[in-house]
């Protein structure tokens, strides 16, 4: 089945793609929810007109975004968190955390467009996470998680 995407679904697609999923997927799930419409011939003319006449205010967006993308990648960030015995922390790190480790040093980013390489960080020491700031800009960032 052939949809066009309205807004970012994760692992399927960003807004206004044209993906194929399942007919039960996107018959139960997608459509339902506003999140998909069918891919009409139609549909796909006037998603074609949108995307011409957005190309070029798109271009200031890549823009901005790829300065907070070298902004968040020369900070030094440092998360401090209680350690148990060993390198152990007392509960983890995860994309909040360095959400609110970026934010402390600046720039707001929301925490859902942040996502910790292998999930959350259960010990001390150097962790990557990437940033997505826009579907073409990802910034991968190193984050060092330290003793309190």
């Amino acid at each position: 089945m052939e949809l066009i995407l309205k807004q970012d679904v994760e692992n399927v697609g960003f807004k206004d793609d044209v993906v194929t999923v399942k007919n039960g997927f996107g018959r139960n799930f997608l459509i339902p929810k506003g999140v998909a419409v069918l891919a009409t011939s139609s549909a796909k003319k006037v998603l074609a007109e949108n995307l011409k006449q957005r190309a070029y205010k798109e271009a200031k967006v890549i823009e901005e975004a790829t300065k907070i993308a070298n902004a968040v990648k020369a900070l030094e960030i440092k998360i401090t968190s209680k350690v148990g015995t060993g390198d152990k922390l007392f509960g983890s790190v995860n994309n909040a955390d360095v959400a609110a480790a970026i934010a402390k040093a600046g720039t707001e980013i929301d925490r859902k467009f942040i996502k910790v390489v292998g999930g959350t960080v259960k010990r001390l020491g150097k962790y990557n996470a990437a940033v997505r700031l826009h579907r073409t800009v990802v910034a991968d960032i190193i984050f060092e998680v330290i003793a309190e």
